[in-house]
């Protein structure tokens, strides 16, 4: 299999681990080549970690990292991958820009792994929306087997099909879900961890109880919090206010996690969130 990966930040990482791993071929685009070469080593670090955990053998690990390599500009992907995947941040008019000049390498399946914005927004401009929807992985890559398949409202059925064929190649799980802003799992998720928020704004309990209440009481494998220091509070807080302009007050963010992302409290990735990361 031939991939694409647009964006070399967290999730660019793991999307392109997961398909070296599994044997893909995988060009990855950052902002320029430099950008782009250090992604493809954060890729090859963490199958060097996966090796370590007894989760790859080093065989594997090794050849994983052979199929990796950097690509300085989408203009410069080959023609005709079998799937390109834009892992940019959460920005409409960003992700349009990028989604219009990859399309035009005319990958036989072009997808977008946003966790919220509308598949048929995200759309609009390109010339053919039939190839295109929404592969939404989770953090991290390596380790989650969902993807949530989001279908728009121009998905051809033949482009659904050969993305549940890239799941499966992935050793993968899909949930198909139709187009509709925070899809089915962002738009949950979200509503719990807000709630959250909430109760240590309120002094109901402090975070690790409400993490354990939710892990021990309905068997999450994580608590709401937990997930969000995780995830990033500054995504977390940029998905709700979008998804209060779509659904109204209940995604409105609470006062202490926009004080948290102002105050640089973004989680794991800077050390400090709702716990102290080593």
């Amino acid at each position: 299999m031939q991939v694409g990966i647009i964006g070399g930040g967290v999730m660019g990482v793991g999307i392109a681990h997961r398909f070296s791993a599994r044997g893909a071929e995988v060009a990855v685009v950052d902002v320029d080549l430099d950008a782009a070469t250090a992604s493809v080593e954060r890729t090859r670090a963490t199958l060097d970690k996966a090796v370590d955990r007894g989760k790859l053998e080093p065989e594997a690990a090794e050849g994983a990292k052979a199929r990796l390599r950097p690509v300085a500009a989408i203009e410069e992907l080959p023609v005709g991958l079998d799937v390109v995947v834009e892992a940019i941040i959460e920005d409409l008019e960003a992700k349009r820009a990028v989604l219009v000049r990859a399309e035009g390498r005319e990958p036989r399946v072009l997808a977008t792994n946003t966790s919220s914005i509308s598949i048929d927004r995200l759309a609009e401009p390109l010339a053919h929306p039939e190839r295109f929807c929404g592969m939404h992985f989770f953090n991290p890559v390596w380790a989650m087997d969902l993807v949530e398949v989001i279908r728009g409202s121009a998905t051809a059925p033949e482009t659904v099909e050969r993305v549940l064929e890239i799941v499966e190649f992935l050793g993968m799980e899909p949930a198909v879900v139709n187009d509709a802003p925070g899809f089915a799992t962002t738009r949950l998720g979200i509503v719990l961890g807000l709630e959250a928020i909430r109760m240590v704004e309120e002094g109901v309990a402090e975070p690790a109880d409400i993490d354990r209440a939710m892990e021990l009481g309905y068997g999450y494998p994580m608590g709401p919090l937990k997930t969000g220091d995780l995830v990033g509070l500054d995504v977390r807080l940029a998905i709700a206010e979008h998804l209060a302009t779509v659904y109204g007050e209940r995604f409105e963010p609470p006062r202490l996690l926009r004080q948290m992302v102002a105050e640089g409290r973004l989680g794991k990735k800077v050390g400090r969130g709702f716990y102290e990361w080593d």
